[in-house]
């Protein structure tokens, strides 16, 4: 029976997983990742340790699963967003690889504004650092030599790609966070690629994430134990659409709510939407015809972890949870709990605002370790709230969503998400599926199996709807979120 691989290349793992055509799993690999910062705000990577570890993760399959890995029949690709990965003309890397989480470029952000005035509306997005775009004019004015060299620029998926097949190829979904891209037509736009002194020739390919980008090389093909088969790679997807696809978010109105390190909605529509002045990433999706908005809380699940090594409690979250819960179930310590700003390190969605600090609000002596951890928890979910006020406005919001992420694990904190949001929220089978399994399913389609019969949903586990009883007492409280936020900033400007 045909297998299907997927890699996802993550920031500080590779993950490879092995799936039959019934997505049944069959088998997983992983290979570490570390990252350099040389240097205050400076985040890279080495693109070679991506092939390494990919070869890596590969070799752990076949080793689990031989028999299944000599029927491979796909492979998909999804990875982190937005890094730049410079090569020469031979195709070797110029310098490493400038990443998502990168803080340099602030300066070259305002630049790119005051050479092309219109960029946000052409762009779909702002202009901040952690895109691809002002990387490059940081590595034009600091490092004039590489730059000059620079014959192709790739994302991190897309370098392991050309490792895979000598080709130079992107999708739409990941390419639309790079700034360079006409998000509503799905092409490069050569007037922004120009404020950055590039040409299109020197973009990979466009190609949709679910059609056949190129096949697997004779060279790695032989490589791997599998000589003389033409496997097709697909597209592939930036990490959140390819994580949309495994959990079947491919039809305008579908999403999914992500607590993971940060805390993401991701709503699927049929149409572009923008709003960049609200901070909504506008970009395309992993699947043609759609596109989606996405809004990013930067402190989630790492608030919980947070407030968990403060208090002791690091070793025992979900102990630590079980307590929350039962503080929480008086009403009228919950009405008195202190509120929580979890902008542990500043914000996003809606505030675009990296100078925001975390706080407490209301804090009294009788406050212990649990008034603090629930505080938290439910900082992060009207933090949520706010992200969701800006697709909502964009005309965006899903109108079906899941939870998933690590999370997700707690039952109480899925309510509490959907009593502060007013979004029902369906956990599904495997919360924690991830990016590779959608990037598989990209792969399947690129065989040649339909969309249809891939991208089904899983089967549910639970479902939260909200708790109207709790509406006035959310509302009070995050009224209470909100002057706290405005009275910290003013103090901090001032």
């Amino acid at each position: 029976m045909a297998s299907h691989l997927g890699i996802d290349i993550g920031t500080s793992s590779i993950k490879a997983i092995l799936i039959d055509h019934d997505q049944k799993l069959l088998a997983e690999g992983a290979a570490q990742l570390g990252v350099q910062r040389p240097r205050p705000l400076w985040s890279e990577q080495d693109p070679e340790d991506w092939w390494t570890a990919t070869q890596s993760a590969v070799s752990a399959l076949r080793a689990v699963a031989p028999r299944a890995w000599n029927e491979l029949d796909s492979i998909g690709l999804s990875g982190q967003q937005h890094g730049a990965t410079l090569l020469d003309a031979a195709g070797k890397p110029l310098r490493p690889s400038i990443l998502w989480n990168d803080g340099r470029s602030g300066a070259e952000c305002r630049e790119l504004l005051e050479k092309v005035p219109d960029f946000t509306r052409r762009a779909s997005n702002i202009t901040m650092p952690g895109f691809t775009a002002p990387k490059l004019l940081w590595v034009a004015r600091h490092e004039p030599d590489v730059f000059a060299r620079t014959a192709m620029v790739l994302l991190p998926k897309d370098y392991v790609r050309f490792c895979l097949c000598g080709d130079y190829v992107s999708d739409m979904s990941d390419s639309a966070g790079t700034l360079w891209l006409n998000v509503a037509e799905r092409r490069w736009d050569t007037t922004l690629l120009a404020a950055c002194d590039l040409k299109e020739t020197q973009m990979p390919r466009l190609v949709e994430g679910s059609a056949q980008s190129a096949y697997l090389s004779e060279h790695v093909a032989a490589e791997w134990g599998l000589p003389g088969r033409k496997i097709p790679i697909a597209g592939g997807g930036g990490d959140n659409a390819s994580s949309a696809v495994g959990i079947g978010a491919a039809k305008s109105g579908d999403g999914f709510l992500s607590l993971g390190t940060s805390g993401v909605i991701f709503a699927v529509t049929d149409h572009p939407v923008a709003l960049p002045e609200r901070t909504l990433h506008a970009f395309c999706h992993a699947l043609p015809g759609r596109w989606h908005g996405m809004v990013v809380a930067l402190s989630a699940a790492s608030a919980l972890s947070w407030i968990a090594a403060i208090t002791q409690s690091a070793s025992d979250i979900k102990g630590l949870l079980a307590r929350v819960e039962s503080f929480a179930s008086d009403a009228s310590r919950r009405a008195h709990a202190p509120v929580f700003l979890p902008y542990l390190t500043g914000e996003r969605t809606p505030h675009n605002d990296p100078h925001a600090t975390a706080a407490f609000g209301g804090l009294t002596a009788e406050h212990g370790a649990e008034a603090l951890a629930y505080a938290v928890i439910e900082g992060v979910a009207f933090a949520m709230r706010d992200c969701l006020d800006v697709l909502i406005e964009a005309g965006a919001a899903p109108t079906s969503s899941m939870i998933v992420g690590g999370g997700s694990r707690s039952r109480y904190w899925a309510q509490l998400l959907a009593d502060a949001s007013g979004l029902t929220l369906d956990l599904p089978a495997g919360a924690e599926l991830g990016a590779a399994f959608g990037a598989a399913r990209l792969g399947m389609i690129a065989s040649g199996l339909s969309e249809q019969e891939v991208c089904i949903k899983p089967a549910l586990t639970a479902s939260f709807a909200p708790d109207r009883r709790n509406e006035a007492l959310m509302r009070e409280r995050s009224a209470r979120m909100h002057a706290l936020y405005r009275g910290s900033a003013r103090a901090i400007r001032s």
